[in-house]
Order: structure tokens, then C-alpha cells, then sequence
């Protein structure tokens, strides 16, 4: 393998490395967010336009280096900019942060997978690849699986960029706005520099709907293996 093709990745790896070292997942903790709230609202009031820059580059850098805490910064968002405004501009980051870390890893490691793969990664690719969009709706809509690991996996399957990158940027589109909407009714928690109950969600009535557009996701693979198997 060419040495050059790892520096994409050596990059991501250094700044999660870097952000574990200074301990900035600790920042993302609603002890810390309640006690620069106000600091956080005046600063938006004062620097609108620079605040957004900064918040999507923020969102986007925690997601291309897999730092924990990006739903912490959902909920933030939402509180800070309300559901419009911070659901539009997640959704926006996280997928460009999500197609940094894919072409990283698609540049790093598809070639030598190719060459070393056996007929067993080549059958799943070709199975992935039939019903790409589907399958990468289905991974982006259910809270089942991390999204760093649904970052990195299509990379390895031949995804191409064109159906990742819309596939992320709808598929990503609901669960965003059920963090931000929550957020934004927790402003006056963060205010008081107290910890707000978020039950909410991992309850049925978030998780059942997000869960049941997932499977609606796959419908179109069901029909197609129910008409293959329909007798000419």
C-alpha cells in the first residue's frame, strides 16, 4: 500500500487523539454548557453570521474526527438557535463532516480491500451496491447503529459519493430535528445551569417512528426480491 494513501486517516486519527488528550468531550457536558449558556446567547446576539461559521465548522470538525459529544451539540444548538435554524445547519455539517471521514477512508484503504478481498466482500458489494439507496436510508434513519461506524463501512463496500452524500443528507434529516426540537424546550434548564431530563429520548414514541421510516426505507429491496422470485 502506498504510504501517502494513509494521511487522510493519520489526520483524522491525530485530532480525535488530540481531542481526547485536552479533554474536549468534558466540555461537552451540560455542566460546562450551563455555566457559559449566557455567554454563549450574548456572543450569537453580537456575532451572528461569525457564530453560525463557527458552530457549523465546530459540528462539522466532531464528526469527520469522531469526537464523542455531537448530540450534546445538537441539543445545544436547538436551544441556541431554535429547531429551524440549528436542524438545517446540523444536518448540513454532519454530512459534509460524514463525506470528509468516508473519502478518508475510501482514499486510505479501498484499493488494498480490493486487492486482498475475497469472493465473500465482493458478493457483499455487489448485494449493497444493487440496492445502495435503500440500505444507506435504512443505516442513516435507525438509531441503532453509531454513525461513525455507518461513516466509515460504505466507504469499504464502493458506495459512490453521489449516493452517500444524498443518502446522508435526508437520511440524517428526522433524527436531527427530534435532538434539536427537544433543545430547543431546554433553554431555560441550561439557563438555570441545571441538568434536563432526557429521557424523552430513548423512549418508544422517538425511537418507534424513526425505527418504522427505516423500514420503509427497505421496501423497495422486499419488492424487488418478491417480483425476482414471481415465475416468468
Amino acid at each position: 500500500m502506498d504510504i501517502k494513501r494513509l494521511i487522510p486517516i493519520a489526520v483524522i486519527g491525530i485530532g480525535l487523539l488530540a481531542a481526547l488528550a485536552f479533554d474536549v468531550h468534558k466540555l461537552l457536558t451540560f455542566e460546562v454548557i450551563g455555566e457559559n449558556y449566557a455567554e454563549l446567547k450574548g456572543y450569537i446576539e453580537n456575532q451572528f453570521t461569525l457564530s453560525l461559521l463557527l458552530f457549523a465548522l465546530v459540528y462539522i470538525a466532531s464528526v469527520a474526527f469522531s469526537i464523542p459529544g455531537a448530540s450534546i451539540l445538537s441539543l445545544l444548538y436547538g436551544a441556541l438557535l431554535g429547531t429551524i435554524l440549528a436542524g438545517s445547519l446540523i444536518v448540513l455539517s454532519a454530512t459534509i463532516g460524514a463525506t470528509l471521514i468516508f473519502l478518508a477512508a475510501r482514499y486510505a484503504f479501498h484499493d488494498a480491500l480490493k486487492e486482498r478481498a475475497g469472493p465473500w466482500l465482493s458478493k457483499m458489494q455487489n448485494g449493497f451496491n444493487e440496492n445502495a439507496v435503500s440500505y444507506m436510508l435504512f443505516l442513516r434513519l435507525v438509531p441503532a447503529f453509531p454513525f461513525f461506524v455507518v461513516n466509515l463501512v460504505p466507504a469499504f463496500l464502493g458506495i459512490s459519493l453521489k449516493v452517500y452524500f444524498f443518502t446522508t443528507l435526508v437520511g440524517i434529516i428526522p433524527g436531527t430535528f427530534v435532538y434539536v426540537s427537544i433543545g430547543s424546550g431546554i433553554g431555560f434548564v441550561l439557563e438555570q445551569g441545571r441538568t434536563p431530563d432526557l429521557s424523552v429520548l430513548s423512549s418508544p414514541q422517538v425511537l418507534l417512528p424513526l425505527a418504522a421510516l427505516g423500514l420503509l426505507a427497505l421496501i423497495p429491496i422486499l419488492y424487488k426480491k418478491i417480483k425476482g422470485n414471481k415465475p416468468a
